[in-house]
């Protein structure tokens, strides 16, 4: 069985276009096994009790995650064929337990085979992340025409 692989075009992306949100559930299970997957071993990131005696409410993700997610946002709305160039976020209210980041996003600007899409993440507290992602195309989609699959 053959899947293929489908995305974006460049061509047939525009400037102001909105990217469809994405509602992420920040669970304990995502903020405690990412943060160990990034080798960030904080404590603030996989104990509560601890975070809390470091002034925090819980456990609260890590910026690792939040540079992943924003990636993950853009390239599953340009497609397989995109790379991903370059991640500038900044970081704002805590993703907690309990609560869901909600990504949007709009491209801001298109040149030479290069896309910028300013995102954000909101939480019930505010802006988790703000920033941009930038995306390169390639000229053409790589095809399967004529060859073995």
């Amino acid at each position: 069985m053959t899947t293929a692989l489908t995305g974006r075009s460049y061509d047939d992306i525009t400037v102001g276009e909105q990217l469809p949100e994405l509602a992420i559930p920040l669970t304990r299970t995502l903020i405690v096994a990412t943060a160990l997957a990034t080798r960030d071993f904080q404590d603030v990131h996989h104990d509560p009790e601890l975070a809390q005696q470091r002034g925090s409410k819980d456990v609260f993700m890590n910026i690792l995650t939040s540079n992943g997610l924003a990636g993950r946002f853009v390239t599953d709305w340009a497609g397989p064929f995109a790379t991903v160039r370059r991640v500038k976020i900044r970081l704002g209210a805590p993703n907690y337990p309990g609560d869901t980041m909600t990504m949007t996003g709009e491209v801001v600007a298109k040149e030479n085979g290069v896309v910028e899409v300013k995102i954000v993440g909101a939480n019930s507290l505010g802006n988790h992340l703000a920033g941009t992602v930038t995306v390169s195309f390639p000229d053409a989609y790589p095809s399967s025409e004529g060859k073995d699959a």
